[in-house]
């Protein structure tokens, strides 16, 4: 089921039970943080399986939630819409991430027609991808109120998420430096054009309120909003335009943070991913075309020669995030809907709505990631890595040293370079079974001769890092060892018992009066 924007994704969401409105006044200063916080670590309306015993189907997550009633604002503000499997795999239209991965898969590796009869039954497929691409309109819905002069950023019920976000004299940030406030816009796209070819970009950076018309803009160098910055920075000109886009199509949010190859338009995806292109609108105050259907859209230019100070921030790895200088965003003009929802998340220690988000990609992209490494059968991003920090890998050993080439094919492989640990196991190891996993780093592994330390880039966010973006990481072989990895003493046998007694005593398992 494709949905043409949040409302009626979050009406679907209230008639499956998996939505709770709350009518009770509410502060955006923490309060709803906290109060999402403690939902989204807890069991979903109507289960209590969890991600440990049932990775794809757990209830975990608690319910989406709607405040009507906040504090400072006309403005109804959503949160933890996402965070839960199931209601991702609403939002993808998919009764399981498989059933996409699949679908991907064919889009990444397409079988190609060899006789015409072939190629005349795949032209329905080929007209159906035709038509996934954005389309540019006159207007949207998203333009029904317009402010230009009186635009004010305070009139969004934007929230703090934890209490040292944005504090002076804090996790680097000077005590003199420009007050703003601890608020923060959390899950909005942000949509960028290179400034050579027009190719637009649609990223998920947070955004620091310093005023009503003042933002600091958090992207890391990684990123192509900022490399979109570093081109208009080159070609001499002092602005850049820049949308940040609330609301629209839900599988909007989920585009903007996939690992897409760099040729792969996030809004391209987004229409795979919902059946039909996304309907774009332009933009009233800069050359940006937005989507039609979104709940509100913040317009202004980011200053390519002025920098403000950005941070501390409340992060996914749990911890603050060291405040740093990042460039100025000047607001020209906040559009919106009649009646718009506002949409936003918190993040911080697992399990947190971001996490489902990234599940449900470790997912969808596995097909992606085998066609880049073939080695892979199966990967998992345990909950508490916060998605660089550990990678369990599982592959069917062909040769000596194959473990370590697929680790370095990972840390190769786009994001995944930021991976700080990976383990390694045999065809035989289930990943998602995180004990399974460690069971075999225990019993297969030699510290001297199945680690390798390297050097390379981490995420910024990493603060155990001796440097600003860059460190060591760990490979961890974890397969039964062959000849030509060493000093190989004979590997033993895991212990299995017989298929026919194991049937034996399934059978007659009620005899036994256990």
């Amino acid at each position: 089921m494709a949905f043409t924007d949040l409302r009626s994704f979050i009406e679907h969401l209230d008639k499956l039970g998996q939505l709770k409105r709350i009518t009770a006044p509410v502060d955006p200063i923490l309060e709803i943080s906290a109060i999402a916080d403690r939902v989204s670590k807890s069991p979903a309306a109507g289960g209590h399986a969890s991600p440990a015993t049932d990775p794809y189907h757990g209830s975990a997550g608690g319910h989406a939630l709607l405040f009507e009633n906040v504090n400072g604002s006309d403005i109804p503000c959503a949160i933890n819409v996402f965070g839960s499997y199931e209601r991702m795999r609403q939002c993808l239209g998919v009764s399981d991430f498989e059933t996409l991965a699949e679908r991907v898969q064919a889009l990444v590796k397409p079988e190609m027609p060899t006789t015409l009869m072939a190629k005349m039954k795949k032209l329905p497929e080929l007209a159906k991808l035709a038509g996934i691409g954005p389309k540019v309109g006159k207007s949207g819905i998203c333009q029904q109120v317009v402010k230009t002069d009186d635009a004010n950023l305070f009139d969004l019920p934007i929230i703090q998420c934890w209490p040292r976000d944005g504090e002076c004299g804090y996790a680097g940030r000077p005590a003199d430096a420009e007050k703003g406030t601890g608020r923060y816009i959390t899950l909005a796209g942000i949509y960028t054009k290179n400034p050579d070819n027009g190719e637009r970009n649609v990223g998920m950076y947070r955004v620091q309120v310093m005023g009503e018309k003042r933002a600091a803009m958090h992207w890391h160098m990684h990123h192509d909003g900022a490399a979109h910055f570093r081109r208009y920075k080159a070609r001499g000109e002092s602005k850049m335009p820049l949308a940040i886009v609330l609301g629209g199509e839900p599988v909007l949010p989920y585009a903007a943070t996939c690992p897409l190859p760099p040729d792969v338009s996030e809004l391209l995806f987004a229409g795979f991913l919902n059946g039909k292109g996304i309907e774009l609108a332009p933009c009233k105050t800069i050359p940006m075309e937005v989507p039609a259907n979104a709940e509100i859209v913040i317009e202004g230019w980011v200053d390519t020669n002025e920098t403000i100070w950005e941070g501390p921030f409340g992060d996914h790895t749990g911890f603050y995030s060291l405040a740093d200088k990042y460039p100025l965003f000047e607001v020209t003009a906040i559009t919106h809907r009649r009646d718009p929802i506002y949409l936003t998340t918190i993040v911080g220690l697992p399990p947190q709505e971001d996490y489902y988000l990234g599940k449900a990609t470790e997912r969808v992209f596995l097909p992606l990631l085998k066609t880049l490494i073939p080695d892979i059968i199966d990967y998992h991003l345990p909950m508490f890595g916060a998605f660089h920090n550990f990678v369990f890998v599982k592959i069917a050993k062909h040769y000596p040293m194959q473990a370590r080439k697929v680790m370095s094919s990972i840390w190769g492989a786009g994001q995944m370079m930021f991976s700080k640990f990976i383990v390694v196991v045999d065809e035989d190891v289930d990943v998602h079974d995180e004990q399974q996993v460690m069971f075999h780093i225990g019993a297969n592994v030699d510290p001297r001769r199945d680690m390798m330390i390297v050097d390379g880039p981490l995420d910024i966010l990493d603060h155990a890092s001796p440097y600003y973006g860059s460190g060591s990481k760990v490979g961890i072989d974890a397969t039964k060892k062959i000849e030509g990895e060493g000093t190989v003493r004979g590997f033993p046998d895991l212990l299995n018992m017989s298929p026919e007694v194991e049937a034996l005593v399934s059978k007659r398992w009620d005899e036994y009066g256990l």
